[in-house]
């Protein structure tokens, strides 16, 4: 309901007249590749909390357009994509994104903002349609791992992994697990695969050093044990749609992505996470990720907690020696032949 009063400016600004749209683009430079394997790109250096880049220029602009006697507000729940393409700045994608007619080489790497202004402007025609070459291919689709992309400019955020890593509610269903990969905060498989955004990708870009910095705090390890003050300080003001109450969504996705690395070198976080933590949602899938890892201590574990765990932990426990037991088999058909 919030979108759909977003659509009329009236709605959000009683003298609203026009809305003009300004065009930013989030991805100027590179991010460290361990930053953008874990986290969506336009996550990264978001600072509508911090308030240190973007605003700042939102703000100037804002000022400009008081000096010359308009008022303007900008507005969280205006359906910002359509009002770009309503102002003929670029069209959309299979992918469901928006993509510029002119900035970042016509790529989706963008963050249209739209702007109501009590001044009455003359209107730019519209853009609005699927803008994807023929040759494509569906590019996109193909790459969806949870099949979200409907291809008709559609998508089911309950697939989506963007949606599912700070939206999702309760456990990741089992068959969406391995397909989500390594992201823990957002996804970006389909734009990595668009031929749309293949020019930009290929620009050689800085590397970002304000994302550079922090690094370290985003490390799989931390996020996994982080308390409160780690979370809320280090954490919560770059990538902010879950709060501290819903802590245990990042320790989930992140015991996950430990998961889907194969890596026993996270074999040991994830025992101990087990015994720190209470929530069956986190321990459920740190007993997932145990049994994706495999090996002697994970499969000593797993039946260590499973003398002591009930209801829904227990049989992801039990889901885990299982799948211990299967790749156990497999290997030793794999060796004989």
């Amino acid at each position: 309901m919030e979108l759909l009063k977003g659509t009329d400016p009236k709605n959000i600004m009683p003298d609203g007249k026009s809305i003009i749209v300004l065009m930013e683009v989030y991805f100027r430079q590179a991010y460290p590749p361990v930053m953008s394997a874990h986290f969506g790109r336009c996550y990264l250096d978001d600072d509508r909390v911090t308030k240190d880049g973007l605003t700042q220029r939102i703000k100037g602009f804002r000022g400009f357009l008081r000096n010359n006697g308009i008022d303007s507000k900008v507005p969280f729940n205006l359906p910002h994509r359509v009002a770009a393409a309503r102002s003929g700045m670029g069209t959309f994608g299979k992918n469901c994104l928006f993509y510029s007619k002119r900035v970042a080489r016509q790529s989706s790497w963008v963050l249209p903002i739209a702007v109501v202004v009590n001044h009455e402007f003359e209107p730019d025609i519209p853009s609005i349609g699927i803008g994807c070459p023929d040759w494509c291919r569906n590019a996109c689709i193909a790459a969806c791992p949870t099949r979200a992309l409907k291809g008709d400019g559609r998508i089911d955020p309950r697939k989506c992994i963007s949606f599912l890593t700070y939206f999702g509610q309760g456990m990741t269903p089992h068959e969406l697990r391995e397909p989500m990969g390594l992201y823990v905060y957002g996804c970006d498989r389909c734009q990595n695969v668009c031929p749309r955004n293949a020019a930009w990708l290929a620009k050689d870009l800085p590397v970002n050093q304000k994302v550079a910095a922090k690094e370290k705090d985003f490390e799989l390890e931390k996020l996994l044990h982080m308390d409160k003050p780690y979370f809320e300080t280090r954490i919560w003001p770059h990538m902010f749609y879950t709060s501290y109450s819903d802590i245990w969504r990042w320790k989930m996705n992140v015991a996950r992505v430990m998961g889907n690395t194969l890596d026993e070198k996270y074999v040991d976080g994830l025992i101990q996470a087990f015994e720190e933590n209470q929530d069956d949602r986190v321990q459920g899938m740190i007993a997932w990720a145990l049994g994706r890892i495999g090996g002697g201590r994970a499969k000593a574990a797993l039946e260590k907690f499973r003398l002591s765990s009930q209801g829904t932990v227990a049989d992801e426990i039990a889901h885990a020696v299982e799948s211990l037991k299967h790749n156990c088999i497999s290997q030793k058909v794999v060796g004989r032949a």
